[in-house]
């Protein structure tokens, strides 16, 4: 199935340089929007990892005992946007610090979560999260709970899931309202 956006294959194989980054900020409908817009992104994919179950489905998931979260997996070219650029957009457009939850939408398979696919990756979202941590400590906001782990393994979510905001434009979004500036 091609990315509706972007025409381009959700699974691999993705173009020789190109890289894979995996969020979760709470639902994936929005955090795919977030991305496939994104120059330098050649294609997303709503996707559960970060959980013990196999293959699971979005009614598993919901459940909140599978461990998995519901990311998005963002296949990027780093010469045209830089893995810090993409965490840039991840710390802007949530709010890291609420736990198992994103606004109205509650349970661990909406927690926060940064899966590195590269030692690089983890280095870099790591420094990123304790500059991120400083500028909301400076007005007075709370610890970030985000977990960044190493990607083991994804399941790409239903059809019905890639791209929703794509098919549905009206479509329920949560995104977008922390917004506290990502320090320089």
């Amino acid at each position: 199935m091609p990315h509706l956006v972007t025409g381009n294959p959700l699974q691999p194989p993705w173009p020789d340089g190109h890289e894979l980054a995996l969020f979760g900020m709470g639902c994936f409908w929005g955090v795919e929007r977030i991305y496939w817009q994104m120059d330098g992104v050649w294609t997303t994919f709503a996707a559960y990892a970060g959980g013990e179950t196999e293959q699971p489905t979005y009614e598993q998931v919901c459940t909140s005992t599978t461990g998995h979260a519901e990311v998005v997996g963002v296949v990027f070219d780093p010469a045209v946007v830089s893995y810090e650029a993409l965490l840039r957009a991840f710390w802007e457009n949530h709010d890291p610090t609420q736990g198992m939850r994103q606004g109205n939408d509650v349970g661990s398979q909406y927690r926060s979560i940064i899966l590195v696919t590269s030692e690089e990756q983890r280095l870099v979202a790591q420094a990123s999260r304790d500059r991120y941590q400083d500028a909301l400590r400076r007005i007075g906001e709370g610890a970030i709970t985000t977990e960044i782990s190493d990607r083991d393994r994804w399941w790409i979510a239903e059809d019905a899931h890639q791209q929703y905001l794509a098919r549905n434009p009206n479509g329920y979004c949560n995104h977008g309202f922390c917004q506290v500036p990502y320090p320089a």
